[in-house]
């Protein structure tokens, strides 16, 4: 692309990822977001009063926090004239909120920036139909007595059977077709089988257990307050992701039914799973480390965003790499979100055509989505501190880290270590 980037990750925090319903469900999005920011605020030892901005990705903003970024901000004590925006591209929004604090650094728009992305899928609500809605609002206009009978008796019980709005959010309006239908055709255009996608299924879930040491250096934990939907009603102390499944086999992901298509082969074990949590970094140009004495942990090189076939979305990766314009063989450690098995592999099999073999020993070498989980919002912020942290402690140079995106479109980000 060759936007020669002028940011510098120093640090970053982010909160255990648990899955849907469970430690973190009733933590709202701000909740989260917060907590990974004053962590790596503390971590770090930045007076909030340094930041020029805050930008952060989330996919399910609840409406009683619209721009969850500004809530989050003034929550942290960063001053209420540092200005804040949330940013929205589906599964690559913690990316966006990265380059778009690159985008605005390379155009003098601040020096210091807080950044991330923070979902919580739990809370995605459910909604009522238009029609539903309509007779709502005839209810609450009416003003006799007679009149609000009059409209209560408009409904019918099936007015109150709600829209679930994350199985809402996984269908794509473009392709008329749900991401999993996505992730079933790239297996059958290339000929990916169900055995090789619970391999590397469980493949993730064994790094991701042999890497737990690395992985809580990520993490800050966090105490939870009224957790009465897992039975806690005084809190809980949360300090590790809750989805690696440690006694997950082959065998056992074969037994799971397909759950998009009843001939396919993409099942929940296979997938991603839905989770909340939340990612915080602290960016920074050279006159921001020289204002606050910090010493960066990675130069961001450059990026990319790219549009692709809806239906083919999980493709997506390997144009947004094309489009970054760098060599594979040359990248020592290469992060791709496992939205979908199916969809990572597809990517390493195009990959080799478009640009250069992605070796299995360099990708996702800590696990990625499918054991560790998917916050939808903060997934691309995870993706950056992963494969920076791991780049530094293994002494290697640059990496890469790509997903695709529910509408069809891909994000990359090339990341090169400070000495």
């Amino acid at each position: 692309m060759g936007v020669r980037s002028k940011l510098y990750l120093v640090e970053g925090s982010r909160t255990p990822f648990c899955k849907m319903g469970t430690d973190l469900a009733n933590e709202s999005a701000a909740a989260l977001g917060i907590s990974a920011s004053k962590n790596v605020l503390t971590k770090v030892g930045v007076d909030p009063s340094q930041v020029d901005e805050v930008i952060f990705g989330c996919v399910g903003q609840l409406a009683s926090e619209m721009n969850v970024s500004r809530i989050i901000g003034v929550r942290v004590g960063i001053p209420e004239h540092v200005p804040a925006v949330t940013v929205h591209r589906n599964c690559a929004s913690g990316i966006e909120a990265v380059t778009s604090a690159v985008a605005k650094a390379t155009h003098e728009g601040g020096d210091v920036f807080l950044v991330g992305g923070t979902e919580n899928m739990s809370q995605m609500p459910l909604l009522y139909s238009p029609l539903t809605a309509k007779k709502f609002m005839g209810l609450f206009k009416a003003k006799t007595l007679f009149h609000k009978l009059g409209a209560a008796l408009r409904f019918r019980p099936s007015d109150f059977v709600p829209h679930i709005s994350l199985r809402m959010g996984l269908d794509d309006p473009l392709s008329g077709i749900n991401m999993g239908q996505t992730a079933e055709l790239l297996a059958r255009e290339f000929d990916i089988s169900r055995e090789d996608q619970d391999f590397f299924s469980f493949l993730s879930h064994v790094k991701a257990q042999y890497s737990a040491r690395k992985i809580a250096e990520e993490i800050s934990p966090l105490y939870t307050t009224n957790n009465d939907c897992i039975g806690s009603p005084d809190g809980k102390f949360i300090e590790k992701d809750n989805g690696v499944r440690l006694d997950s086999t082959c065998q056992k992901l074969s037994y799971l039914r397909p759950i998009f298509d009843k001939e396919g082969s993409v099942t929940a074990g296979n997938s991603s799973q839905v989770t909340d949590g939340a990612v915080a970094l602290l960016l920074m140009t050279e006159e921001g480390l020289r204002k606050t004495g910090c010493q960066p942990l990675a130069k961001i090189v450059d990026y990319a965003h790219i549009g692709c076939t809806p239906a083919k979305m999980g493709l997506a990766p390997v144009f947004a790499l094309e489009k970054l314009g760098i060599n594979i063989k040359h990248m020592d450690l290469i992060e791709i979100n496992e939205a979908f098995a199916a969809q990572v592999l597809a990517v390493q099999k195009l990959a080799k055509e478009k640009v250069g073999e992605i070796p299995d020993e360099k990708l996702n070498v800590n696990g990625g989505a499918i054991a560790l989980g998917h916050p939808v919002g903060a997934t691309g912020a995870r993706l950056i501190l992963t494969l920076a942290k791991e780049l530094k402690r293994r002494q290697l140079n640059r990496g890469v880290a790509a997903l695709c995106v529910g509408g069809g479109q891909g994000s990359a980000i090339h990341l090169e270590v400070c000495k």
